[in-house]
């Protein structure tokens, strides 16, 4: 056990509405008696991907001793119990050991495809050219406040950072773009609690210890943005990754393809 930063819940602000529960992708988070506990330390990364969804301030962030995140115990606690409503619990769950009881969203849980289940050998012809038949995507989730920036597709990988509007404008994105690449997507204009992004890159850099940074962009001002964060958190990280920017255009057009001096 070792002091690090983890959540902290005010149980005298909660209200137990349960808002906080499906934003943590590891299952950390429950309601129970009416109010919202951390079940384990171990299954907390203490990055706060809940912070911004709790609207009576009542989660923070502290830094005490607590059992290091485990990766693995995530994985187990995912898989094990059913999957309940994130306000159904009321008996309390003890450190260590699982009752069934699952937090967070079903949407939530960290899932890794086989590549030989994401894209087909023998592509279709579309009206455009040959397109493959199936998704390029390897993981789940894949929304930057529901990933775990430690999860297993990210361990030594390529990491393409997409804006939310990219995938829409592009056909071929899945083939060109996403192949063989872990996947995260964001909007720079819209999401809330974008610091929580800064530090999920650099938790991706420095333990998860990725290969190369992505960054997708649509050509409008407000999605510089996106590159702006990846470019905080390389600064932040001790290890340095190289990182790519590539713009599109509205009409889904490749305007360029730079690899970015940070």
């Amino acid at each position: 056990m070792a002091k690090r930063k983890i959540v902290r819940i005010d149980e005298e602000k909660c209200t137990g509405c349960g808002l906080c529960v499906p934003s943590c992708a590891e299952g950390a988070i429950q309601i129970i008696n009416g109010k919202a506990r951390l079940i384990a330390d171990n299954l907390c990364d203490g990055l706060g991907a809940c912070l911004g969804d709790c609207p009576e301030d009542a989660i923070t962030i502290e830094e005490r001793d607590a059992d290091d995140f485990d990766e693995t115990a995530v994985a187990v606690h995912m898989r094990q119990g059913a999957v309940k409503s994130p306000v159904a619990h009321q008996t309390p769950v003890s450190h260590g050991h699982n009752h069934g009881h699952m937090g967070g969203c079903p949407g939530a849980r960290t899932l890794t495809f086989d590549a030989g289940e994401s894209v087909s050998d023998a592509p279709h012809v579309g009206k455009s050219g040959p397109i493959a038949s199936k998704s390029a995507l390897r993981q789940w989730p894949i929304q930057m406040h529901l990933v775990s920036p430690t999860a297993p597709y990210y361990i030594g990988a390529d990491v393409l950072l997409a804006a939310d509007c990219v995938a829409f404008s592009l056909w071929d994105f899945h083939r060109s773009y996403l192949q063989g690449k872990a996947l995260a997507v964001a909007c720079p204009k819209l999401d809330d609690g974008q610091e929580t992004y800064v530090r999920k890159l650099v938790a991706m850099i420095e333990e998860a210890k990725i290969n190369t940074l992505t960054v997708m962009i649509m050509e409008v001002p407000c999605c510089t943005g996106l590159l702006g964060l990846a470019r905080e958190a390389v600064s932040r990280a001790s290890r340095k990754v190289p990182v790519k920017k590539i713009v599109v255009s509205l009409k889904g057009e490749l305007l360029s393809e730079d690899w970015v001096q940070i």
